[in-house]
């Protein structure tokens, strides 16, 4: 009874052809389709549509790269500009550099021809300090007694008188601007030959001429140069230029101003002057008398 009811039974899947059977005909299958794709254009639809579908997988496979790929070309692109960037500024530091370098060249070569100008040796010194007491018109420089600087030695620049050494150091020296109220500088104008004094107005832009007539033939315009009577400044060279003549009948002399030629203010470099002859002058930094 057993036997008869095992034999009835069937069972439930039906084996089917072996894995290599399937290899073999999926080969097989494979080669037909290359063989037919090889002689015809048949299976390009299919083809497409295989594609259609597979693309998206192709997208997600390739997602990490392309990611890691934006991200290094990223970092490569920020990487770049920040050095850019740096190079930028310096070429633009290295351009105001050379266009600082220009214009003290162009300093220098005034000053070497302002030198041409006047007789004697002269050298070329830097301006290390300037007295910041708004009182006096004073600077210091960077050459001193090693240098042959001594007391009482003009300084010039390329448009006019500067000054006078007034102390000596072994490596510096110090030097009274012509607009300090303590000094004084014998001028003549350029125009008649009218000689007088010319007294620094202690501010940066001003000379004073107290001891001028009403009536001496003085006007705004004229141009004041060293008379070269003190022995000291070399004679005919600028010293400044009138700018404001009044007059009063009530006082004995007119109120005359003048600016100074040089740039006192502007200056880095200046040219001290060893005259040829230089004479036994008076100390031109004593005050003035009141």
């Amino acid at each position: 009874m057993r036997q008869r009811f095992e034999g009835q039974m069937k069972p439930l899947f039906q084996r089917g052809p072996s894995i290599t059977l399937r290899l073999l005909i999926l080969m097989l299958l494979a080669v037909a389709m290359m063989a037919t794709d090889h002689r015809s254009a048949r299976l390009e639809p299919l083809r497409a549509g295989l594609m259609l579908l597979i693309s998206p997988l192709h997208y997600i496979v390739n997602l990490p790269f392309a990611a890691g790929m934006r991200l290094r070309d990223a970092f490569v692109s920020r990487t770049s500009f920040d050095r850019l960037r740096e190079e930028r500024l310096a070429l633009m530091a290295r351009v105001q550099r050379y266009e600082a370098l220009e214009v003290e060249n162009q300093r220098l070569r005034e000053l070497l021809q302002s030198s041409v100008r006047v007789g004697g040796r002269t050298s070329v010194a830097e301006i290390i300090a300037v007295d910041l007491d708004p009182f006096k018109r004073q600077i210091v420089l960077n050459k001193g007694m090693r240098d042959g600087v001594r007391i009482g030695q003009p300084l010039l620049d390329a448009h006019g008188i500067l000054g006078q050494v007034i102390h000596v150091a072994p490596y510096t020296s110090s030097a009274l601007l012509i607009t300090d109220p303590s000094h004084a500088l014998p001028v003549q104008v350029l125009r008649n030959g009218l000689r007088t004094l010319a007294f620094g107005g202690g501010a940066s832009h001003r000379l004073d001429l107290p001891y001028l007539a009403n009536n001496a033939d003085i006007q705004p315009g004229d141009l004041l140069v060293s008379s070269g009577l003190d022995g000291r400044f070399p004679a005919d060279y600028p010293v400044g230029r009138v700018a404001n003549v009044t007059l009063d009948p009530n006082e004995p002399f007119a109120k005359v101003s003048a600016e100074p030629s040089a740039a006192l203010e502007r200056n880095r470099e200046v040219l001290l002057l060893w005259p040829e002859q230089p004479g036994a002058a008076a100390d031109m930094s004593a005050p003035r008398s009141p």
